[in-house]
């Protein structure tokens, strides 16, 4: 088995954001007083919940990537960028959370982050075909 520990660390740190933001959604449907299963209702619960969604749809793009860049260019690279990712999905939901007119910093450095994996997994994939 070939061992990838930054993209392993990554994956589940990623998992653990995932489910940091379902408690945090959980937390501000008792708060807000929002009853299952709407998901309308008090401005600050649809805060928590479009950025537990958006990190559901965020890590659904970039996890796969993060695998690939990690198989065929290397586990360092792969674990910067998923690390970069992570902090800014971080940075993203504290901001989105304050005021969400201010999350586009954490949206852009996690979306570069995102498109360097694709784009260097791509690169690893083709090099490997070609040869």
């Amino acid at each position: 088995m070939t061992s990838l520990p930054l993209a392993s660390l990554v994956t589940l740190l990623v998992v653990l954001l995932m489910f940091v933001t379902g408690i945090n959604v959980a937390l501000a449907r008792g708060r807000y007083g929002v009853r299952a299963p709407a998901v309308t209702g008090h401005d600050m619960f649809e805060r928590a919940f479009r950025i537990q969604m958006n990190t559901l749809e965020n890590a659904a793009l970039m996890l796969p990537a993060l695998w690939l860049y990690a198989g065929f260019i290397d586990d360092l690279g792969a674990g910067a960028m998923g690390g970069i990712w992570l902090a800014a999905r971080v940075w993203y939901g504290v901001a989105y959370q304050k005021s969400p007119s201010s999350r586009g910093g954490g949206f852009s450095v996690a979306l570069l982050a995102t498109t360097g994996l694709w784009l260097g997994a791509l690169w690893g994939l083709v090099r490997t075909l070609l040869n």
